[in-house]
């Protein structure tokens, strides 16, 4: 049986965390296409060394910043999650909603992020 599409989100989401090129690629290749997208109000990326590379900038600003979700809804290959932003003491510095969608092999293909920005 194939993990299920929150438990891809959930891999996905472990990697904005994750202290290693290696171990991010580790989680990116059980979650993410290679030829995903991502899209916040502040960035795109296509593919993994863009979105790593935008994964590093945040760290630069908001070291140890990770997201932890807190609803996520799924149906047809896609999927909504609301997150909150959290820095490297835990603390909750910000919150919004991402959209994501999946190919058939459950990995995802496009990310979205919603927030307000400053």
């Amino acid at each position: 049986m194939s993990p299920s599409l929150q438990s891809i989100w959930e891999i996905y989401t472990a990697s904005w965390k994750a202290n290693s090129a290696a171990d991010r690629e580790a989680l990116f290749a059980q979650s993410l296409d290679p030829a995903c997208t991502y899209e916040d109000p502040l960035a795109t990326a296509q593919g993994w060394a863009q979105l790593t590379a935008w994964m590093d900038d945040f760290h630069r600003q908001v070291p140890g910043g990770h997201f932890v979700t807190h609803y996520f809804a799924s149906h047809h290959r896609q999927s909504i999650a609301k997150w909150n932003m959290l820095n490297g003491s835990g603390q909750v510095i910000g919150e919004g909603v991402s959209y994501g969608r999946y190919n058939d092999q459950g990995r995802l293909v496009s990310m979205t992020g919603f927030f307000e920005t400053a």
